[in-house]
């Protein structure tokens, strides 16, 4: 019984986060149409209205450790699911990200993208790719700098999993002058990729203290690797543990 009501509560979220997403997102375009702070504006009001019915109909609570940027940063981060893409978007200020180019010509969801400043790149270009999305970022930072959320490994990856982290973030910190932050997550543990089933428990995004300065390509590969990875095994280590007593 418990199950069904589970399964239950996550096709009702399922359709109130994409039915919410399609109101809002066209009685809302003309002001997203009007700044981009319109647009940040109907995103943040768009998630204070979907993450409380989260907890209320799946169980699954958010919670944001650590020093949130509130100036001009390259935020690095472990990309697990969509929700850590909300949170991200929640406890940031001035949120845009680097993200494939398909997304761009989803309805709703490319269009505000855009709005806010995301830099789309075509992947397994290579330095085409890096090239692109450096001057596309640099475009939105000139308008209105805020933080740059970058998934240094170049998609979602499942709990537990590894892929190695590119050189992107080194190229946007460089073209900024801003500092890098890494962040850790456990979110791909109570959403998955695939499917509606939202587990109940605390999805975390952790940020984490800033690279130093100085370091090179490489450098800040291995040094991002060496902060985000070890935190997210603890926050994805936290999760299970507290499913485990559940």
């Amino acid at each position: 019984m418990a199950a069904i009501r589970l399964y239950l509560g996550s096709f009702v979220f399922f359709l109130w986060m994409y039915g919410l997403m399609a109101v809002m997102g066209v009685l809302c375009a003309p002001l997203a149409l009007h700044s981009r702070g319109g647009a940040n504006w109907v995103i943040h009001a768009y998630l204070r209205l979907i993450l409380p019915p989260l907890r209320v109909l799946c169980g699954l609570r958010t919670e944001i450790r650590g020093t949130v940027p509130q100036g001009v940063a390259v935020v690095a981060s472990k990309h697990q699911s969509f929700l850590d893409i909300f949170m991200l978007a929640h406890a940031l200020p001035m949120p845009r990200y680097v993200m494939k180019d398909s997304i761009r010509w989803t309805p709703v969801l490319g269009f505000y993208a855009m709005r806010i400043g995301c830099a789309p790149v075509v992947r397994g270009t290579g330095k085409k790719a890096v090239d692109q999305m450096v001057t596309r970022d640099s475009a939105a930072h000139e308008e209105a700098p805020g933080q740059t959320i970058i998934f240094p490994q170049g998609t979602r990856v499942a709990p537990g999993a590894h892929r190695p982290y590119k050189g992107g973030v080194h190229a946007l910190a460089e073209a900024q002058g801003a500092p890098v932050i890494p962040v850790a997550t456990n979110a791909g543990v109570f959403w998955p990729r695939f499917g509606i089933l939202r587990r109940p428990g605390v999805a975390v995004i952790e940020f984490l203290d800033p690279l130093p300065g100085g370091l090179d390509r490489k450098e800040m590969a291995l040094a991002l690797e060496a902060a985000v990875e070890p935190a997210s095994d603890r926050l994805i280590a936290e999760a299970r543990a507290a499913l485990q007593k559940g």
